[in-house]
């Protein structure tokens, strides 16, 4: 009896463990599930719900064809109309581009010659309803309507396929228009080529947010052509090439032994060769689709969490997806890419990235990557130093190799020396040092009157508030990679200089302020509600409430400023309770989100819930932050607060959530709030693991009580980037009133 005893407890145990590798597998499988694209597609999200895999050249997604704000992505969820489906799309920006080459399947012959300045007169256009839509990671689906054609689109990293079911009998066709153009984007010059009964290649040129944009495409269908029309500027032409401002093509297929239509494309910045030579050999789009699916759940699984609240799990995994959107590959799979002023240049060991929005995402969402991701990050910054060596300065913000010069700062720089610290390799720290110095001691965008008053005064730049704080931060950055590579005078220097928001803070109001020239005269009048969007203001797309506390790197003095920690804690607390009323006639419509003047829906407000921890009142970071993170995400298409920025929104999210935030992305810490999840799981390089656990955690339960460290008492509220890389246990008892005396220095 004791040997068939045994036997069975064996076999239980046995089934027991193949159940649980079964059920890990399967919830890896089915983490993609976890995501909905639509969040964000909303609202002022600005996302797009087309198909891509993480980091992917393209974005294979549908275009409404409306110009507007909240259609910078090609896309938005209060629309019900489709012009086509395009290769290359925006992820939560403020302003609008891309959309290239766009295709568009349909079931009949339509007149070319028809002039398409707007959405209304486009002859190719299709009503469709959410109701038949769907999105998950790597795959997008439509059914439109008027031409009653399913359309199915997925994509490898640099290639997009496209699946068209027609309904009816009749013709199966698709339009090429590369003329038709939203938003900032205009086509200049445009080229259509009919290679060969399988393939069309071109080129459109185009220029808009990104000034000089030259993509050239190659696409390749499962069917013969059977028959084409080319048109330029309204007028037919013969022959197998079309070349002029904008050029339409409509391509005819035999629709008598299949109803169904595959194609694949892929693009180039440097030429059609290129684009052949990115080309994916073979079509199998379900494979494809399960590729990308594979590849997805492999980067979300980097981070797992548990908790039986399963909108939650949405919500978290939806931006943990979004995090890994942007940026995107530019180089063609040669390592060749095209630079702004047309010179084309071969990566070497490293892959070339676009789309970089710097002033939203050195916050989080690049920190995210150097935590997940340190291989892309490296790349990213190879990238930011191959720009460099275009114009001698560091990038802004970059779109198709473009400097757009959107938005204030020079923020490569943090994400730069916040990898440098924590030990990423592969890229030159000696000439990075250089860039950011070189950078940092130019006179462009402000920096000649920085260097020469200490500050921006407010009569010679606007936004000289924000440009001067932004500026300090960046010159702190600068004098931490001089320490660490031994500059010892260069760090005095720029460390002196990273001071330079004290001569803009007003002690009377607590607030910083626009001063004039004099270094003596304040602007009047003053009002820390008034906003006035770009021009004619002290503040980027914000006031004095939410601009006033952007000294990430010296909070500690900031304190100290305001007179002690209690007056801060203070005035911070009144941030979050004032009336949420802005002032002005031309405010930004960027302040959304308000909780009090708090605006989560704009960058410069993410960091500020954390900073109560460096005034002694942790418990308040715990219950704004877990205020943020219940009132400002949902599962809805209008998800997100405020546009998603090329992931620093969902980044917020996805730090918030697990109960870490980098509130100074570059000082190798990360502050402690209130984590949702009962466990959370972060698999990181060399296949460690930290786990952070927050037992008894609710809707009620929101506040720390102790805390450990791999089973040591811990009391800190902050947790090094080391120690997590170190791999541990971090466990939270979580309770429903605050533990003042927890994470408080005596």
């Amino acid at each position: 009896m004791k040997n068939i005893s045994l036997l069975t407890l064996l076999l239980v145990l046995f089934m027991s463990c193949e159940d649980n590798v079964n059920n890990n597998t399967l919830s890896n499988k089915n983490l993609t599930q976890k995501v909905d694209p639509f969040i964000g597609t909303g609202g002022h999200g600005h996302t797009y719900p087309g198909a891509t895999v993480p980091f992917g050249m393209l974005q294979v997604s549908p275009v409404n064809g409306i110009s507007g704000w909240d259609w910078c992505s090609g896309y938005h969820y209060s629309d019900s109309i489709a012009v086509g489906f395009s290769h290359l799309s925006l992820s939560g920006t403020g302003i609008g581009d891309l959309a290239d080459i766009i295709l568009m399947p349909i079931d009949k012959k339509i007149d070319l010659t028809i002039s398409t300045l707007n959405r209304d007169s486009i002859p190719y256009k299709s009503i469709y309803s959410h109701s038949n839509e769907n999105a998950t990671p790597g795959y997008y689906q439509v059914y439109l309507e008027t031409p009653e054609i399913n359309v199915e689109l997925t994509s490898s990293q640099r290639t997009a396929y496209h699946k068209y079911t027609y309904s009816n009998p009749g013709e199966q066709s698709v339009v090429i228009d590369l003329g038709f153009a939203i938003n900032w984007d205009k086509t200049v010059m445009s080229s259509i080529t009919i290679e060969d009964e399988f393939t069309v290649s071109g080129y459109r040129f185009s220029t808009g947010w990104a000034k000089n944009q030259k993509v050239f495409f190659v696409a390749k269908f499962s069917k013969p052509i059977n028959e084409y029309t080319l048109a330029i500027s309204g007028k037919l032409v013969k022959g197998d090439n079309a070349e002029a401002e904008k050029v339409v093509s409509q391509l005819f297929f035999n629709s008598v032994d299949s109803n169904e239509l595959q194609l694949k494309v892929a693009l180039s910045s440097v030429s059609i060769a290129n684009a052949k030579d990115n080309l994916d050999a073979k079509y199998e789009f379900e494979k494809v689709k399960e590729n990308a699916d594979y590849t997805w759940n492999k980067a979300l699984n980097k981070i797992k969490v548990e908790t039986p609240i399963d909108s939650l799990k949405t919500i978290f995994y939806s931006a943990l997806y979004h995090t890994h959107l942007a940026p995107v590959v530019y180089s063609d799979k040669n390592g060749e890419f095209r630079k702004e002023k047309d010179s084309i240049m071969t990566s070497q060991n490293y892959t070339v990235y676009s789309t970089l929005s710097l002033w939203d995402t050195f916050r989080a969402e690049n920190p995210l990557l150097t935590l997940l991701t340190p291989n892309i990050t490296s790349d990213i910054i190879n990238s930011m130093l191959t720009y460099y060596e275009t114009k001698n300065i560091l990038p802004v913000w970059t779109l198709y190799a473009n400097e757009t010069n959107t938005m204030t700062g020079y923020h490569s720089i943090p994400v730069i020396v916040d990898a440098y610290l924590k030990g990423i390799k592969g890229f030159d720290a000696e000439k990075a040092y250089e860039a950011m110095k070189t950078t940092m001691m130019q006179d462009e965008r402000g920096l000649n009157f920085y260097k020469k008053y200490g500050y921006i005064p407010y009569n010679l730049i606007d936004e000289s508030v924000t440009i001067t704080l932004e500026y300090a931060f960046d010159d702190w950055c600068v004098a931490q990679m001089a320490k660490a590579l031994g500059e010892t005078e260069d760090y005095n220097y720029f460390l002196k200089r990273s001071k330079a928001y004290r001569k803009i803070f007003d002690p009377k109001t607590g607030f910083m302020r626009g001063k004039f020239e004099d270094g003596q005269s304040w602007r009047e009048p003053f009002d820390p509600k008034y906003s006035n969007h770009r021009v004619n203001t002290d503040y980027t797309e914000g006031n004095a409430w939410q601009h006033s506390w952007f000294v990430p790197h010296a909070v500690e003095d900031v304190i100290s400023l305001h007179g002690d920690s209690e007056i801060f804690a203070s005035r911070l607390e009144q941030l979050f309770t004032e009336s949420s009323e802005i002032t002005g006639t031309y405010t930004s419509a960027d302040i959304s989100g308000l909780i009090g003047q708090y605006a989560h829906g704009n960058e410069p407000s993410h960091h500020i819930a954390y900073m109560f921890n460096k005034a002694n009142q942790p418990w308040r970071t715990q219950y704004w932050v877990r205020h943020i993170l219940d009132t400002q995400y949902n599962t809805t298409p209008n998800g997100l607060s405020g546009n998603e920025d090329c992931g620093q929104m969902s980044a917020w999210y996805v730090f918030s959530s697990i109960g870490l935030y980098p509130m100074n992305p570059v000082s190798g810490d990360y502050e402690i709030g209130s984590p949702l999840f009962e466990k959370t799981t972060l698999t990181l390089e060399g296949e460690k693991t930290f786990i952070i656990e927050a037992e008894n955690v609710s809707d009620q339960n929101i506040y720390i009580q102790s805390a450990t460290l791999n089973g040591v008492s811990f009391d800190k509220t902050s947790i090094s980037h080391k120690t997590i890389l170190k791999g541990g246990r971090l466990h939270f008892v979580m309770g429903p009133k605050p533990n003042k005396s927890w994470g408080v220095k005596n």
